[in-house]
C-alpha cells in the first residue's frame, strides 16, 4: 500500500503469550450476557466449544488466500477500536503457513486510522469475506512479526460466520492510486459526502473490543448489511442508528459492546473507492417501540459520533454489485 513508512525492530519476536488465558468457555462475559437474554446461554455454550477453534480449519485458510482485501480491527492507545479495509496487490496477499498463523503483505497507508495501532502485541481481529460468494470467516488474535512489507497474526480464535445480509459483488479491478487524490478530512461529525455515502450504502464492517488476557476477548471484526437506508443519520450529524438483524446468537459484537461501549465503522464506496471512518460510543436499545417498529430488527444499536475520517480513493479496489441478500426482503429502511 502507498505511504507504508519504515518500521523499527520490525524482526524483533512478540512476546511470549503464555499470559494468555486459553478459555474453558468460548464467550466472554459480555457475549454471555446477552445469549442469557434470548435463552441460548446453555446451547452456545457446548456449541461454541465446537465451532470456535484456537486454529484454523483448511477451508479457512484457503479462503483467506484467494481474497482481494480484508477488514481489520484494532483498539489504539486511549482504547477506541479503529476499523479499515485493507487490500493487498493481488489476491494471495494472506498466506497461512500453518493453521495458527495469517500472513498478510500489505500494510495500512499513512493516513489509515489503524496505521499507529498495528505493533507487535497488539490485538487484532480479522474478517475474510468473499463478496462474490457470500462466505466469511473471523481470526482473531495477536500481531506477533511486523515488518515493512506486512505482518502476521498469531491466532486466538477462528470461526465462520453465515452469508446472512452480504450483497453479492464482482470485482472489476484494481486501481493505481492518483498522484492528484484528495486529502482526507477528519471531522467530529458527518459532512456532505460521508452524508450520502451513509445514505446509500448497504454495507459497513464494524470494530469492536473486549480487554483482558483472553482468547475470547481481543478485538473483533464484523459485517453489517441492510437496505440502503438502514442506518438513521441524527439531524446534528453526530448520531448513528442502526437495526440489528437476526444471526447466529453468538452476540459476539452486542457482547462487546455492553463490556466497552465505544466501537469503529468502516464504510466503503464500492464504486468509487473512498472509505468513510466513523469512532463512537454505543448503546443497544434490546425492546421498545421503535426496536418493534423497524422490520426484521432484533436490536437497535445507538452510535453518538466521536471522530469522522473521509479518505477519498483510499480503496484500490471498483466492485459492481450484482444480487442483494435474499434475506433482506423481510427487513426495512429508516424513512
Amino acid at each position: 500500500m502507498g505511504g507504508v513508512r519504515p518500521i523499527p525492530d520490525a524482526e524483533a519476536p512478540m512476546k511470549p503469550t503464555t499470559d494468555w488465558m486459553q478459555d474453558a468457555e468460548a464467550f466472554h462475559p459480555g457475549e454471555q450476557a446477552a445469549q442469557a437474554r434470548y435463552g441460548v446461554r446453555e446451547r452456545l455454550a457446548e456449541v461454541g466449544q465446537q465451532v470456535i477453534r484456537s486454529h484454523m480449519p483448511l477451508q479457512h485458510r484457503e479462503l483467506f488466500a484467494r481474497l482481494p482485501f480484508v477488514a481489520l480491527a484494532g483498539v489504539d492507545a486511549a482504547g477506541q477500536p479503529q476499523a479499515t479495509l485493507l487490500a493487498g496487490p493481488a489476491p494471495g496477499f494472506v498466506t497461512s503457513p500453518d493453521d495458527r498463523t495469517l500472513r498478510v503483505d500489505a500494510l495500512p497507508a499513512r493516513d489509515d486510522p489503524l496505521a499507529p495501532v498495528l505493533a507487535i502485541g497488539a490485538q487484532f481481529g480479522l474478517l475474510g469475506i468473499d463478496l462474490s460468494t457470500r462466505r466469511r470467516n473471523r481470526a482473531n488474535g495477536v500481531i506477533a512479526t511486523l515488518d515493512a512489507s506486512g505482518f502476521t497474526l498469531d491466532i486466538r480464535q477462528s470461526f465462520g460466520n453465515c452469508p446472512k445480509y452480504i450483497q453479492v459483488r464482482e470485482l472489476l479491478k484494481r486501481v493505481a492510486q492518483a498522484a492528484d487524490v484528495e486529502a482526507a478530512v477528519a471531522s467530529d461529525r458527518l459532512t456532505s459526502k460521508a452524508r450520502a455515502l451513509m445514505m446509500e450504502m448497504d454495507t459497513f464492517f464494524i470494530a469492536t473490543h473486549a480487554a483482558g488476557q483472553r482468547a475470547s476477548g481481543g478485538s473483533d471484526m464484523s459485517h453489517r448489511g441492510g437496505r440502503p437506508g438502514f442506518v438513521r443519520i441524527g439531524a446534528d450529524g453526530r448520531t448513528l442508528t442502526w437495526p440489528e438483524f437476526a444471526g447466529n446468537l453468538y452476540f459476539n459484537t452486542l457482547g462487546n459492546l455492553l463490556e466497552q461501549p465505544r466501537a469503529a465503522i468502516v464504510v466503503p464506496d464500492f464504486e468509487r473507492g473512498d472509505l468513510l471512518h466513523v469512532t463512537g460510543r454505543c448503546t443497544i436499545d434490546w425492546t421498545g417501540p421503535e426496536v418493534e417498529a423497524f422490520p426484521g430488527a432484533r436490536q437497535l444499536v445507538r452510535m453518538r459520533i466521536v471522530s469522522v475520517l473521509w479518505r477519498p480513493g483510499a480503496w484500490p479496489l471498483r466492485w459492481r454489485l450484482l444480487q442483494t441478500s435474499p434475506y433482506l426482503h423481510d427487513t426495512g429502511r429508516w424513512d
